[in-house]
């Protein structure tokens, strides 16, 4: 049986790459921002890439340049190397690894982890981060869930880690937008044909584009629907006629309770 996604992530907004403000000293993915959300009450968003020994790492982009104080791919480095590499705007913090995050999160607040694609045009996967992803989650009790771009990667977390919620991050696929994907790739995964295939429980949409029926029809039928990156209150409003929850950055989304 597919495992239903915990009721946390439909009432908490989740905070995208956590509550993160680097002229603040909290950069995207760092524990700061963990910190910072996990203290004003929000759930988290966060995103996981492999390190050069097979370890889940939580940093967003697959290169060090943008948001870290080093160059070249993620994927070139160990973890060790990898911890000891400050993140840009921060307190001099390296990148974690997800077994700290969970330690650090501890069930306090939803987390909700996506697994960034390794292998390029939403291929198969090998299946070494989706391990390390399911290895790190073995002893979490907290509410948690994963998700991919990548059907492929949701398909083989349902086999790694069957008893963990799971859903696919969608879009428009936009071709102008995704162009490191062939406009044929786009053009599948437009219609999220691998929902009951990779045993999804949920998606995490768009934003822009969660008036598409097809993604109305998944809601409609229970599905439930969440959705990145809402970056203003009126987009937040918006989006909500369409969507569950939300994920959101650069304002704080209001809490209900």
């Amino acid at each position: 049986m597919t495992p239903s996604l915990p009721a946390a992530f439909l009432t908490v907004p989740l905070a995208h790459r956590a509550l993160h403000d680097a002229a603040d000293g909290r950069p995207e993915n760092s524990r700061a921002a963990i910190r910072a959300a996990i203290a004003a009450g929000y759930g988290i968003e966060i995103d996981l890439q492999l390190s050069r020994d097979g370890c889940a790492m939580v940093f967003h982009d697959y290169d060090l340049d943008r948001l870290a104080d080093g160059t070249g791919p993620v994927r070139a480095r160990s973890r060790d190397e990898l911890r000891a590499i400050p993140l840009k705007g921060g307190d001099g913090e390296g990148i974690p690894d997800l077994a700290e995050v969970l330690e650090l999160v501890a069930g306090r607040v939803p987390l909700l982890i996506e697994l960034k694609d390794q292998h390029g045009e939403m291929g198969i996967t090998d299946g070494v981060l989706e391990q390390a992803a399911a290895e790190a989650l073995q002893r979490y009790a907290g509410p948690v869930a994963l998700m991919s771009f990548n059907p492929n990667s949701v398909a083989e977390l349902a086999s790694l880690a069957p008893d963990t919620a799971r859903g696919i991050t969608t879009s428009a696929y936009d071709p102008a937008d995704w162009q490191e994907l062939p406009k044929a790739v786009c053009d599948d995964l437009r219609g999220i044909p691998d929902f009951d295939r990779s045993g999804s429980s949920f998606i995490s949409h768009e934003a822009g584009d969660l008036a598409r029926p097809r993604v109305q029809a998944l809601r409609n039928s229970g599905v439930p629907v969440l959705c990145w990156t809402v970056r203003s209150p009126a987009e937040e409003a918006a989006a909500r006629a369409f969507a569950d929850n939300v994920t959101f950055e650069q304002y704080l989304s209001p809490l209900t309770s």
